[in-house]
């Protein structure tokens, strides 16, 4: 709820002069303030008969901005179930990366977030593509202030700047309430930054390894006198080279949202968002990681397979409109439409094969011309309120999710495809820029998602609270891809089961039930799309909750089981083809968020998890069994001024099949920062990553893969006012 939206709940004109402040003061506390303000007013008005009668219903509280805090942790969330409800109050893991936490560890790419989050693999495939995975499989689920729809591609174009968003929330585990399908890994929500009835501004500057210069500007304030309307601008620039041979990434960004109150009930919201990332000397597939002997290879860290006139170039746009009517008895509806277009514009070398110790060969080229752009369009319309029953107030939401995302998109191959490579011809991007006609082919579909959700959660008792809630959908898609049908009919009901029992003021056990139904847009061998991966999955935890919602706790135990869940089997020349495959997926997670101390920040989790397939055997080997993440901050007493901090990243070892044909032992990163404030709006803080120097590989998710950055640093001067 905005500010400026409480603040036109009375109306300035006839206002008793000695009751306004007063009334404010009250109208930001929340439901009480509500209240009382409109007695006092109510009592004014018999007194003088000036002012007719006002009335006014109570908002469900919600979670405040993160910015401007130093918090690891919020004390509400939508995320999960789409009732406001505080983390231990939530009948599932959510996880959640905080504004400070981003502007201390300098985390300014969704890349950088997903590093330190609890539970969530990153695997960069390429430099300019990445797949995330999270209890085992791949996210595919992404929303923008809890509206979205799954992404088409099943991976990330790009890398998605951090300067316009408040927060990232992860929920993990199957989130059928909220998203079209019921993706048993995670669910990402991006909490954009909104703007505010008061003026405030900031500005950044860093400068790090590698020549990487970085701008941010963001600026928010009322736009008219009476504070009905706000507007914001968010925008961000950074360009430099890379440890990486030839890899010059650049990345812009620009947001600007505007917030109207309509009427002291009706809040619209109107942004558009645009960020363009040009990947000079990208790569494409990337390192052969085993000889003809089976002998695993070795290369320096900057070692790259581009060609020097390599280059990715991708653009997000995003368009949407919010429309919040507050109505009566504490009831509201909110609709939100949207449209997004991701464009793709590139030159690419890939290079395929094993090498061959003795002949210095054995690999090969594959140049390509490849454009396509995805445009998305949604609806997203829901009612949620208080209803009693049975003398006890509960709670309800229904809504509805219409989708629809076109993809066009067309390769066109390079002469010399298939050119043996020898010696370091696959390493020094001295390949020269062919002619590219030599073969077309492309892409033109359409997919459709159609949901229904609803679900209501009863106050069983002081203690209990019981969620039950479904989301029928229907998917479907028509067109080709390369050369195959990619259609696809399906549809299918995922009815959701959640309970929490509050244990004593601190603690709480909850428990969740959900089916699985996820529709696929990966194909196998022959071109076809995959069957729904279908399934279920069960979570039992206990959470806490301490020092006012400013710690929380969890401790949870899950299990899912999937059907047909695509997994990479190969390639055919540069096209990766899949296979469904029948997996268990069982762990134990741990995580704490918050203040420790006044001064202490931490953030942390440790997953233990096991992936099994038919028979009990190991499957998905690529996915880390162990994990441990560790973020925290310590402002130094005897100097406030200060403070420092400590990330550690842990993951045990990883393979790409049981043959270790790519295998990535287990390995820890270090980080460490340092900041002081300088004055009360200048801030200097300095970051250095993987202190240690270890080299690892980015993911053994593909056969492929290339090294991650080794130690660096970055130095930044924020401004704030």
């Amino acid at each position: 709820m905005s500010p400026s939206l409480f603040a036109s709940a009375v109306p300035a004109s006839n206002s008793h002069p000695s009751l306004r402040p007063l009334c404010r003061a009250m109208l930001m506390a929340g439901m009480a303030g509500f209240t009382l303000c409109a007695q006092a007013q109510q009592a004014v008005a018999d007194q003088s008969g000036a002012l007719p009668e006002v009335t006014v219903s109570a908002p469900q509280v919600e979670q405040p901005p993160t910015e401007g805090s130093d918090s690891y942790t919020v004390k509400r969330s939508r995320s999960a179930t789409k009732f406001s409800l505080s983390p231990r109050q939530t009948p599932q893991s959510v996880s959640v990366v905080t504004r400070a936490r981003m502007e201390d560890f300098h985390l300014t790419s969704i890349n950088d977030v997903f590093a330190t989050t609890p539970g969530v693999t990153v695997d960069r495939v390429e430099t300019d593509r990445t797949y995330y995975t999270s209890r085992g499989f791949d996210i595919t689920n992404f929303m923008f202030d809890g509206i979205g729809i799954p992404m088409t591609y099943g991976l990330m174009y790009g890398d998605t700047d951090m300067a316009m968003f408040d927060r990232v929330e992860i929920v993990r585990g199957a989130n059928g309430l909220t998203t079209s399908t019921g993706d048993p890994s995670a669910t990402i929500n991006f909490i954009r930054k909104r703007p505010t009835t008061d003026f405030q501004a900031s500005a950044a500057l860093s400068y790090g390894s590698w020549n990487t210069r970085r701008l941010e500007a963001d600026i928010s304030g009322a736009v008219n006198e009476a504070g009905t309307v706000a507007a914001r601008m968010v925008a961000s620039h950074q360009e430099g080279n890379s440890y990486l041979d030839r890899y010059r990434p650049t990345r812009d960004l620009f947001y600007g949202v505007v917030e109207a109150n309509l009427s002291s009930s009706t809040l619209l919201t109107l942004g558009y968002s645009y960020q363009k990332v040009h990947g000079k000397g990208a790569m494409w597939g990337a390192l052969p990681l085993s000889y003809t002997d089976g002998t695993a290879t070795h290369y320096g860290s900057n070692t790259s397979t581009s060609a020097d006139w390599s280059r990715m170039d991708t653009e997000q746009q995003r368009v949407f409109a919010e429309l919040n009517q507050d109505l009566s008895a504490g009831w509201q509806w909110k609709s939100t439409v949207g449209y997004n277009e991701m464009r793709t514009d590139s030159a690419l070398f890939y290079v395929y094969g094993t090498p061959d110790k003795s002949t210095g060969g054995g690999l090969y080229a594959y140049p390509s011309l490849y454009a396509g752009v995805n445009r998305q369009a949604y609806l997203d319309s829901n009612l949620s309120g208080k209803y009693n029953l049975l003398g006890r107030e509960h709670e309800f939401n229904l809504g509805v999710n219409l989708s629809n995302s076109r993809v066009v998109d067309v390769s066109n191959y390079g002469r010399g495809i298939g050119t043996e490579l020898f010696g370091q011809q696959a390493f020094d991007g001295s390949f020269a820029l062919p002619v590219f006609d030599d073969g077309t082919d492309g892409s033109r579909y359409t997919d459709r998602r159609r949901s229904v959700y609803g679900a209501t959660r009863l106050n069983l008792s002081d203690r209990a609270k019981l969620m039950l809630g479904a989301n029928y959908t229907q998917a479907d898609a028509s067109g080709y891809a390369y050369g195959e049908p990619h259609a696809l009919a399906q549809s299918a009901l995922s009815p959701y089961v959640g309970l929490t029992v509050d244990l004593d003021e601190h603690f709480s056990v909850y428990g969740n039930y959900t089916k699985i139904f996820n529709p696929q847009t990966r194909t196998d061998a022959a071109g076809a799309v995959l069957a729904a991966a279908r399934g279920r999955s069960y979570e039992l935890g206990v959470k806490g909750e301490f020092a006012d919602g400013k710690l929380n706790t969890s401790l949870a135990v899950f299990q899912v089981d999937q059907s047909n869940v695509a997994e990479q089997a190969g390639t055919i020349g540069a096209r990766a083809y899949y296979r469904g495959i029948n997996a268990r997926s069982e762990g134990i997670e741990y995580e704490v968020s918050g203040e420790l101390t006044r001064d202490w920040q931490v953030g942390a989790g440790v997953v233990w998890q096991r992936i099994t397939g038919d028979e009990g055997k190991q499957v998905r080997q690529y996915v880390p069994r162990r994990q441990l993440r560790l973020s925290t901050t310590y402002r130094l007493p005897q100097l406030e001024k200060a403070k420092i901090g400590a990330s550690l990243n842990y993951q045990s070892k990883s393979s790409y099949d049981s043959s270790n044909t790519a295998y990535q032992g287990g390995y820890s990163v270090l980080n460490l920062m340092a900041s002081y404030d300088i004055s009360k709006n200048l801030t200097l803080s300095a970051s250095l990553n993987n202190v240690l120097n270890k080299q690892y590989l980015t993911t053994v998710y593909w056969s492929q893969s290339y090294y991650a950055a080794p130690v660096n640093g970055t130095v930044s001067l924020r401004w704030e006012y």
